[in-house]
């Protein structure tokens, strides 16, 4: 019977660490960008609640 190879699924388990480390600092980082462009945390006018868009015009 092979005996099992621990400094490869060390190797495995830091790259996987590693790898996860480096998305969750790209998550920050898009995260800060959103809020630098907007800092107030406002709703585009688009997506505006109070405006009803199925209305038709008073004639």
């Amino acid at each position: 019977m092979a005996k099992p190879n621990y400094s490869f699924a060390k190797r495995q388990r830091d790259l996987a660490k590693e790898q996860k480390k480096e998305e969750k600092l790209q998550r920050k980082k898009a995260t800060a960008e959103e809020t630098e462009l907007n800092p107030e945390g406002e709703v585009a006018a688009e997506d505006d609640v109070d405006a009803p868009k199925d209305q038709a015009p008073d004639a």
